[in-house]
């Protein structure tokens, strides 16, 4: 009789521990999550991570951006194909806004300009760098850091149009790099303007092989020519 009473509390026991070792598991987990959904972003460099509030160590911005949990586990294989997949459509977003923005400034239109700045800023924001190995990832934020800086120039300078025309002389020098980078499923050209940047020359991506200059709008619009294609 006492055989089978130690017997049952053992097993008492056993099923006890086990339920408590579920539950520690269960709430760390849980707690993990929860410190990870409580980590936020910078909106201009999403690589920058940290509580909300807390500001940017890169422009001083606060971080305001919710970063997602991560999976793990037999799902990660499937996460990196389709962020691969996800990155090269960002960059076929970005490469769309900055066209948009060039095609608004050889139309001499401001205002215009800025609303496409503020979108390709937009753009750039969203872009998932997740799919990328450490050496693409260092290259692009160097390259994206410049570009969102002078595509918020751009957007915003409403009505000044010289002033956001000197910014895209350095945008599409980041623009013209992010494509040696990553490459387009588009076809682009690199034309070049010797009027442009105070007579010192410089390039712009086209969409078409007619010459139409956002460095000189109106003025001169068929100034330049096609440096290559890309």
């Amino acid at each position: 009789m006492k055989t089978i009473l130690s017997a049952i509390a053992m097993a008492l026991i056993l099923v006890s521990c086990n339920q408590k070792t579920k539950e520690e598991s269960t709430a760390a987990d849980t707690k993990s999550t929860e410190a990870t959904s409580q980590m936020y972003a910078c909106s201009m460099h999403p690589e920058i991570t940290g509580k909300k509030g807390e500001k940017c160590s890169k422009c001083g911005m606060e971080l305001t951006v919710p970063v997602a949990a991560t999976t793990s586990g037999t799902q990660t294989g499937k996460s990196d194909a389709a962020a691969a997949n996800q990155s090269k459509a960002d960059i076929e977003d970005i490469l769309v806004s900055y066209l948009n923005l060039k095609n608004k400034l050889t139309k001499d239109d401001s205002n215009g300009a800025a609303d496409k700045g503020k979108t390709l800023l937009a753009s750039f924001n969203k872009f998932d760098f997740k799919s990328l190995d450490a050496k693409q990832k260092a290259a692009y934020l160097d390259i994206a850091d410049d570009a969102k800086e002078n595509a918020e120039h751009i957007g915003d300078n409403a009505g000044k149009l010289d002033h956001q025309r000197e910014h895209f002389v350095l945008l599409s020098k980041d623009i013209n790099d992010l494509i040696a980078l990553f490459g387009t499923k588009q076809k682009l050209y690199q034309d070049y303007c010797p009027m442009a940047d105070e007579g010192k020359g410089a390039i712009w991506i086209s969409e078409i092989k007619d010459i139409k200059n956002p460095y000189e709008g109106s003025k001169m619009l068929t100034c330049g020519s096609i440096k290559k294609e890309l």
